[in-house]
């Protein structure tokens, strides 16, 4: 049976952390230290403070660390496969709480939260991806949705598609969503062409436009707020 003496010296270090985190919140820690939480559970015998300060000088930042893609995390050498599905499973779970706070809520009255979701969802896309957003008659968000994933510049978006998912979840407007993967949200002529054929093709259908937004990194793009609609 192991003594005090004998334990290895991040055995405290990791209690004094969670009684901290249990105690104080996530403000209470530096990103490193809630990196070193999640990493726990994926590597119980191993101080992974250097790993979790490995990711943020890689990385940039506690968020930028979710975010990355597997592969690239692979890239980090110590880093296994249980730690990338932990860090992937905090990241989703992170989505999910997001999603929540404008699902089945006014979009008027959630529109910050929805710009938050909107961003954290997409802004660190490496490809271009369009969604939907769709809205009951009170513009109540009953659905959101990826149409299309494209490449690092373009989106092949078709009106006729948007139309038919918009009627068949029996929804009166939508707002269409779409990532910049160069950071830079500032609309395309295409974007603005695009939106056009879309708004056209919901006229006669009555199903409304409400905005575009385009994600960039940190920023963002209103059709609505720039005149664009």
């Amino acid at each position: 049976m192991s003594t005090a003496s004998e334990r290895p010296h991040y055995t405290g270090h990791r209690e004094r952390l969670r009684q901290r985190f249990m105690s104080g919140g996530a403000d209470a820690l530096a990103d490193y230290e809630l990196l070193e939480l999640i990493l726990f559970r994926a590597i119980p015998r191993r101080d992974v403070k250097p790993l979790a300060k490995t990711l943020l000088q890689k990385f940039g930042s506690f968020g930028d660390v979710l975010r990355a893609e597997p592969a690239r995390l692979r890239e980090v050498r110590g880093l296994g496969e249980n730690a990338i599905i932990e860090l992937k499973a905090v990241e989703a779970a992170a989505l999910k709480l997001a999603q929540a706070k404008v699902l089945n809520r006014p979009t008027i009255s959630s529109w910050n939260q929805l710009i938050d979701y909107c961003t954290a969802r997409m802004a660190y896309n490496k490809t271009e991806a369009f969604r939907i957003l769709f809205l009951d008659r009170k513009n109540v968000m009953i659905a959101d949705e990826e149409q299309q994933q494209g490449t690092v510049d373009h989106t092949p978006v078709y009106p006729r598609e948007v139309m038919k998912r918009a009627l068949e979840l029996g929804a009166s407007a939508i707002v269409l969503v779409h990532n910049h993967p160069s950071g830079d949200p500032t609309p395309s002529q295409a974007d603005i062409e695009m939106t056009k054929k879309i708004i056209e093709a919901g006229r006669a259908l009555k199903i409304v436009v409400h905005d575009h937004l385009v994600i960039g990194k940190g920023r963002h793009v209103s059709f609505k707020s720039a005149g664009l609609l």
